[in-house]
């Protein structure tokens, strides 16, 4: 099989890197890609949000199956152009891609489908962000309509940041503040048949103790030992189900990757946001534990066969990613700095623990790494419990130089003392 991964980042990574270690793949493809991804697969240089220029590639690289891995091309439907031409595509259509491209149009979903999530008002003028702010009170949650690389939402006790983000937004979400832990789940659809993977937790604020602005995350972890043995069916009769069933009966029907942040309220679960593909930092951690091979997965959701596919293996092993960011993030990052190390977490972490590009770029042909974004690499272990995989996710992070750099330091130090 000929696979064509659509994007560059970590993301992209962990998916090429499980697609290189799936025997059915004859040849992998990445366009425009990163550093790391390089050395699994092929690059080729592609406006992402190009959806024609995408089609185009993947016919000429005769691809059995396109996975189209960020949100942008999703909402530009880059899906579609590559199914026009005939090829299966991992992605949903554009206009499914709204479950995660606009926040009112998911909530109205949700509504419909009668999934549990918290109480909100759409707001298009100042008028209606400050009678909404003031309807629910502190804790605030603001969070703009559109695509906003995960950093769109506020969280705040403060009002003035409340109103000063909502003002700032065309049309934003304000809602109730839901209490009790968040827990990411992913799950495979044809927008039919629904097959949840393993739940990850993930870390949005900067700073350690969740302190510091919302990020795209700076970690995450898996298996949630805290977690309720039957969350994931709970989720997948309330939620995952309902929705896709939802916009089938719409005339939209969502295949890909359905994501579904959650929080674990006083009153049950919450849905706080769907994303409408694989999520950074959790892909890394779900990922390293999948055994099922992936490309078969994926290709079953494209062509609509989800249904005649074998239960999912997991591993038994704990999976932890720590996220390198750059220096100021999630403010203007600073970018072409030098990154060492690298090999040597090649040479003496592996195969327990690996590094995934973000922002990187080579400079030139057999030049040095350097760092390109805002986040830039996260380093992802194994182990045969969380506490084992967080030592040696941090004693790889220790290998990495990376001047002004900056990484979260208790990725999963609660869970694993509590486990």
């Amino acid at each position: 099989m000929k696979v064509l991964v659509i994007g560059g980042g970590a993301r992209e990574h962990a998916l090429c890197r499980s697609l290189s270690l799936d025997p059915a793949v004859s040849a992998l493809h990445c366009a425009p890609g990163n550093a790391g991804i390089a050395e699994v697969a092929e690059l080729h240089p592609v406006d992402a949000l190009d959806g024609a220029a995408v089609a185009a590639l993947a016919q000429r690289l005769e691809a059995d199956l396109v996975v189209v891995g960020p949100e942008a091309p999703l909402v530009a439907g880059v899906a579609d152009a590559v199914r026009a031409v005939g090829i299966p595509a991992f992605g949903p259509s554009g206009e499914a891609a709204q479950l995660e491209g606009s926040k009112a149009f998911a909530k109205d979903v949700m509504a419909g489908a009668g999934v549990p999530t918290a109480r909100s008002y759409v707001c298009t003028t100042r008028e209606e962000v400050d009678r909404a702010l003031d309807a629910f009170g502190a804790p605030y949650v603001v969070k703009d309509d559109g695509l906003a690389a995960g950093k769109g939402v506020v969280v705040t006790d403060d009002v003035e940041a409340a109103r000063a983000h909502g003002y700032a937004c065309e049309r934003v979400v304000i809602e109730e503040f839901l209490d009790g832990p968040e827990v990411s789940l992913f799950a495979i659809t044809d927008g039919t048949t629904v097959v949840p993977l393993q739940p990850a937790q993930d870390f949005k604020r900067a700073l350690d103790g969740d302190e510091g602005p919302n990020t795209g995350g700076m970690g995450a972890y898996s298996p949630l030992p805290w977690a309720d043995p039957k969350l994931v069916q709970e989720v997948l009769d309330t939620v995952l189900q309902p929705t896709v069933d939802e916009m089938k009966k719409r005339g939209t029907t969502f295949s890909g990757l359905l994501y579904a942040g959650l929080a674990i309220t006083g009153r049950g679960v919450r849905v706080i946001e769907f994303n409408a593909r694989f999520g950074d930092p959790e892909t890394q951690v779900v990922l390293a534990r999948l055994e099922t091979p992936l490309a078969g997965l994926l290709l079953a959701s494209a062509t609509g066969t989800l249904a005649d596919l074998e239960p999912l293996r997991w591993s038994e092993d704990a999976a932890v990613t720590v996220v390198v960011a750059s220096h100021n993030y999630p403010g203007t990052p600073r970018t072409g700095d030098p990154i060492t190390g690298l090999d040597a977490v090649a040479a003496q972490d592996a195969p327990h623990a690996y590094v995934l590009h973000a922002g990187t770029k080579r400079d030139g042909d057999n030049g040095p790494v350097l760092s390109a974004g805002g986040r830039v690499l996260s380093v992802t272990a194994t182990g045969a419990d969380l506490g084992q995989a967080r030592e040696r996710a941090y004693t790889a992070v220790a290998r990495i130089g990376l001047d002004g750099s900056q990484h979260r330091t208790d990725i999963a130090a609660k869970a694993a003392a509590e486990s």
